[in-house]
């Protein structure tokens, strides 16, 4: 079973930016697709961002689109997430997960493995 830890979160000023990383150990054959996924007080956990096996195809949510990017490195068993010009309303806990289906995952249900999650906050 494939344990996944988030790294990299913390406090940034609006406007700033942060990445994140998890890397995944223990057995990670067959794990294919990678994405990260968000959960604000109060709210539903949300989907932020999803990556394909290798690489060369991403998709983001509205909110996402234009300041994240969501990159791997396979060699590595990591996958990241670049946040630009934060927002306060991107402050959350992030949780990265990883799938043995394929292609583009969007569904939190799509994922097998999940991170504990890693606290992001944007002040004002």
């Amino acid at each position: 079973q494939a344990q996944l830890v988030e790294s990299g979160g913390g406090l940034v000023q609006a406007g700033g930016s942060l990445r994140l990383s998890c890397e995944a150990s223990g057995p990670t054959f067959g794990v294919s697709a990678r994405g990260w996924f968000r959960q604000a007080l109060g709210k539903e956990r949300e989907f932020v961002a999803s990556i394909n096996w290798s690489g060369d195809t991403t998709y983001y949510s509205d909110s996402a689109k234009g300041r994240f990017t969501i990159s791997r490195d396979n060699a590595k068993n990591t996958v990241y997430l670049q946040m630009n010009s934060l927002k306060p309303e991107d402050t959350a806990v992030y949780y990265c997960a990883a799938t043995l289906r394929g292609g583009i995952r969007v569904y939190e249900s799509d994922y097998a493995y999940w991170g504990r999650g890693a606290q992001v906050t944007v002040s004002s």
